[in-house]
């Protein structure tokens, strides 16, 4: 059951926003954001099973297929998958002074969630069934994540009240000012939840200004559901709890590498809701430790899942098997084709098969082929 082949791809897709085109973030690219690119991990063993994995993602690619190609899969090529704890702990220990945040750890998780959909199907069982989930089919419920339209009222009113019109439970924000919180309030009904992501840009202090603004809102159709990494710098746990004590609900964790920092994190009294990003804090094996561990606080885990490849369905896999109420986040975007039959922005519900094992991620090798960027194949 030893590795033979681990292929690398990276593969971007070309998109649509539903409004007016901003870069990834302010202050990260002047550039509009045009392709939506997964970073993935194609592992084949002797015994003839392979897993698909993705790691984080974006813009930070090029940097996690380098660590891939010259470190990461190297090292796994040749090893025996019969354990993936035992497999896993070393390669860890072994590359931890490459960074336990970023490219690294990005590479790792991508090889990790691999390693699970193989295992899960070398079982005969879809991975969610491999984990204690439902015998039978399960469903999971996709949020709305919108891209940024740089404040535009129209366009934060259209896809807000589109994605409600659609079945979409939550609709979250990539926005900073309060006239565009409030436009995508006022366009959802009250029901669907409205949550807003700024992406860590104030002080503490005026981040409690923005959560008692949010909290005054309250009786506009129900208010926001939470306020997600109001802070910079984003590890400042403590801060963040301060921002907390102001009544409006916080979140985060996509930022956050390792089990250990959540739970320094959850200890600080940081969130309302936790984040983990199974593309970027180990794979499956870390991702499924943090569901005891965010119940036993009394915490909500909403995991970060804006990606579209083996992360994002291996992370649907993980909330049916261990939080099958709570919500997977889906980028609400118009693919120029969509990447995969188990993908769809616009589906409020996501359906995982019982008949299909490991993740059942089987992309059409021409689709691929038409938006591919790269591909490495590393041989034992």
């Amino acid at each position: 059951m030893n590795i033979t082949e681990i292929e690398i791809l990276r593969v971007g897709v070309p998109f649509d926003t539903g409004g007016p085109r901003q870069g990834m973030r302010p202050g990260l690219n002047a550039s509009p954001w045009l392709v939506n690119e997964s970073l993935m991990v194609h592992v084949r063993t002797e015994d003839g099973f392979d897993g698909w994995g993705e790691g984080f993602g974006h813009f930070s690619n090029p940097a996690t297929e380098a660590m891939l190609k010259s470190l990461i899969a190297p090292w796994f090529l040749g090893r025996d998958t019969a354990s993936i704890a035992a497999l896993m702990g070393p390669a860890h220990r072994s590359f931890f002074g490459f960074g336990r945040q970023g490219p690294c750890m990005y590479a790792l998780s991508a090889i990790d969630t691999a390693l699970w959909d193989l295992a899960a199907k070398r079982a005969g069982k879809p991975l969610y069934q491999f984990l204690g989930g439902p015998s039978g089919d399960a469903q999971v419920t996709r949020y709305a994540s919108l891209m940024r339209y740089g404040g535009d009222g129209d366009a934060i009113a259209r896809n807000t009240e589109r994605a409600a019109g659609l079945g979409f439970p939550m609709v979250k924000l990539h926005e900073r000012e309060m006239p565009a919180f409030m436009a995508a309030r006022e366009a959802a009904p009250e029901g669907v939840a409205i949550t807003l992501d700024v992406n860590c840009p104030w002080s503490v202090e005026e981040a409690r200004q923005v959560a008692r603004d949010l909290k005054a809102q309250e009786k506009v159709r129900g208010g926001f559901l939470w306020l997600e990494e109001p802070v910079w710098p984003p590890e400042d746990f403590h801060g963040l709890a301060r921002v907390r004590k102001e009544g409006t609900g916080i979140s985060g964790g996509e930022n956050i590498g390792s089990v250990m920092e959540f739970s320094h994190a959850i200890d600080a009294g940081a969130f309302d809701v936790v984040q983990p990003s199974i593309a970027k804090m180990g794979g499956v094996s870390t991702m499924k430790e943090m569901f005891p561990l965010v119940r036993e606080a009394g915490l909500r885990l909403v995991p970060h899942s804006f990606y579209w490849g083996p992360g994002y369905v291996a992370t649907a896999h993980l909330l049916a098997a261990f939080a099958p109420s709570e919500w997977l986040e889906t980028a609400f975007i118009a693919y120029e084709e969509n990447p995969h039959d188990q993908i769809d922005p616009f589906a409020p519900v996501m359906t995982l098969s019982a008949d299909r094992p490991g993740l059942g991620f089987a992309p059409d090798p021409a689709r691929f082929e038409r938006f591919l960027i790269s591909r490495t194949l590393l041989k034992a």
